[in-house]
């Protein structure tokens, strides 16, 4: 399993297999959050199958699927609470970890540092450059 820790809180990763559940609760992840709809790709494993595995080990299960190259305002108003409520550590997966680690970005923007946030991202290997302007847009409406 490929893991990359955007924060202390928040882990993202490539798509997982059943298999890899056990290892992340063994890793001491306490919440597995799925950002990849169901039937993306014939290579996916079964979301149920996933769900069940994170629930047998005991962790918390949150599927918030989210379309490749289309993440909404809606979305990251979705994945702000996970960030804030859900137990801690998180791992976020999806086919690559890309959506996942935009989500975190986009749902932070509003009170972190954004410059130190996509080079947070870009050393875990996710250029989120493209996100930018869209990141100062939600910081600038806390700050009105």
């Amino acid at each position: 399993m490929e893991l990359h820790k955007l924060d202390n809180d928040l882990t993202v990763a490539p798509q997982i297999t059943v298999d890899d559940v056990a290892e992340a609760a063994k890793a001491g992840f306490r919440t597995l959050v799925s950002n990849r709809p169901d039937h993306e790709g014939e290579d996916q494993p079964s979301t149920d199958d996933i769900a069940e595995a994170a629930r047998q080990h005991g962790m918390e299960w949150i599927y918030l699927p989210v379309q490749s190259g289309n993440i909404t305002d809606e979305d990251v108003q979705a994945f702000t609470p996970v960030l804030q409520d859900a137990p801690k550590p998180i791992l976020a997966f999806c086919r690559t970890g890309t959506r996942c680690s935009t989500l975190w970005a986009l749902s932070k923007a509003r009170k972190d540092n954004i410059d130190k946030l996509l080079q947070t991202a870009r050393a875990e290997g996710y250029d989120l450059s493209k996100h930018r302007e869209r990141m100062l847009g939600l910081a600038s409406q806390i700050r009105d």
